[in-house]
């Protein structure tokens, strides 16, 4: 890809942490992401493990906050984390609020005028990112997982049970596990995808569990017993386990007591995680 801007370059356990830019052809603007490289990567292709953030992020807050470095070091994995939506695509109301817009993609692709030429995040994360990733970094692109964390749990959970085999593994920590069901996700695929909720099925975990048809998924999910999205459903955990356990799709939820939302709970678990995804990818 021609026009791959490195903007930063931090050393970190032996490895790269890095910054770069580019112009999407998907979402029609100038995209950021994170990619850390650890040291294996210089001298052989390694797996990747694709990040999605949530709400109000950008690639910085995994990247500074997230912990992964260490862990990604250790087991030989590079990790990639894009940015969360478009931004200043100059769109009426793309700034007006913190869960819709900009900072608030929800790794959909809108069908709805006003967005759909811009707010196309998951064909951008399941399409365009990986051929980025495999054609200008050292990675086998036969060896991908994704995890996430909020919104970004959901992208995660989505990308993987909406492509079969595309990746070896999916985590999440506090995702929003049925869209369809809370406030957030209402506003959201309103928004996007319109009124008609037969559309917002192909975006809803719960619904999408029921019909994945691939290799088994061994999912792993972490949530916060204090995380307050929690207790305002919003995230509804016990939704995916139920819809899993009817499908017959093994799911690990680990209820973490006195945690919440925050990059605290995701920093302490990363190393978990990356356990996770790494047994897989091997």
């Amino acid at each position: 890809m021609t026009n791959l801007e490195e903007k930063s370059k931090s050393k970190s356990f032996n490895g790269w942490q890095k910054v770069y830019t580019h112009d999407s052809s998907e979402v029609k603007c100038k995209m950021t992401f994170g990619v850390y490289l650890p040291p294996k990567a210089e001298t052989e292709k390694c797996p990747v493990i694709y990040w999605l953030s949530g709400l109000t992020c950008t690639e910085q807050n995994f990247v500074g906050k997230g912990g992964a470095q260490q862990y990604a070091s250790e087991h030989g994995v590079i990790i990639v984390n894009p940015d969360t939506s478009p931004r200043g695509c100059n769109i009426e109301g793309e700034d007006d609020s913190y869960d819709f817009g900009s900072g608030a993609g929800f790794y959909v692709d809108a069908t709805e005028d006003k967005w759909k030429t811009n707010y196309r995040m998951y064909s951008y994360v399941t399409k365009e990112l990986p051929e980025i990733i495999n054609s200008n970094f050292p990675v086998d692109p036969e060896k991908a997982s994704i995890f996430g964390h909020s919104m970004g749990g959901h992208g995660a959970l989505i990308c993987a049970l909406k492509n079969p085999g595309m990746y070896k593994s999916v985590s999440a920590y506090a995702p929003i596990c049925n869209p369809m069901q809370c406030p957030w996700g209402k506003k959201a695929f309103t928004g996007y995808l319109g009124p008609k909720q037969e559309a917002w099925k192909e975006y809803d975990a719960c619904e999408l569990v029921k019909v994945y048809n691939g290799p088994p998924l061994d999912i792993y999910i972490d949530q916060g017993k204090s995380d307050n999205f929690l207790k305002e459903s919003q995230l509804l955990p016990d939704n995916f386990v139920a819809a899993c356990t009817e499908s017959k799709m093994p799911v690990q939820l680990n209820m973490q007591e006195d945690y919440d939302h925050s990059y605290f709970f995701i920093s302490t678990f990363m190393k978990n995680h990356i356990k996770h995804h790494a047994k897989y990818l091997k």
